[in-house]
């Protein structure tokens, strides 16, 4: 028989076992993964992001601000088309016309390209930014001359002493529809 002083006691029958599982936890997860602060890639998709929003609103402040001129001098041959009718003179007309042109072009072209033109070659720059020879051949041939002449020599008008020339008969609104023109097509344009 065996020594009964070395074997342990044995638990008494009627106690259960304790579960050894029983102290355990039970399944969890880690904690969700936090949204701040961001990876660094997505630092780097927020300053392109920004870059390209500054530079887009940078260009369009500029793409707005060089068709300004452009929309101002719309604006003011609107209002000279609506005094023709009311009696402005059509040599008053011509010259107001012509000086609208010429600060137009002033700030769509080089100051020495366009400062010193007058006549002829003032007719021809016209013609070569957008009139089409509508200028030298055309309804624009009056600015070389009428808005320089004496009051009382508006040719095409009735009761007015004229002499028979290139300005005996022109229509102040196809002047009006060239100016148009040429002011749509030199809105945008580059220096």
């Amino acid at each position: 028989m065996a020594n009964p002083t070395l074997l342990p006691p044995s638990p008494p029958a009627s106690a259960a076992t304790p579960d050894p599982l029983a102290g355990l936890r039970d399944w969890h997860l880690p904690d969700p993964v936090s949204w701040w602060p961001p990876a660094p890639g997505w630092w780097l998709l927020a300053g392109v992001v920004l870059v390209a929003l500054v530079g887009a609103v940078l260009l369009w402040r500029g793409w707005r601000r060089q068709g300004a001129a452009g929309r101002a001098a719309l604006r003011e041959l609107a209002t000279l088309r609506a005094q023709l009718p009311a009696g402005l003179d059509r040599r008053n007309f011509a010259a107001a016309l012509s000086v609208l042109l010429r600060r137009l072009a002033l700030t769509r072209f080089p100051r020495e390209r366009v400062a010193g033109l007058s006549g002829a070659a003032w007719l021809a720059f016209l013609d070569a930014t957008g009139g089409g020879g509508a200028f030298a051949r055309g309804p624009g041939l009056v600015l070389a001359e009428l808005p320089y002449q004496a009051p009382g020599r508006d040719p095409g008008r009735p009761g007015t002493r004229h002499e028979a020339g290139p300005h005996a008969a022109w229509d102040a609104q196809a002047l009006a529809d060239l100016a148009e023109r040429w002011i749509r097509t030199n809105r945008r344009a580059a220096r």
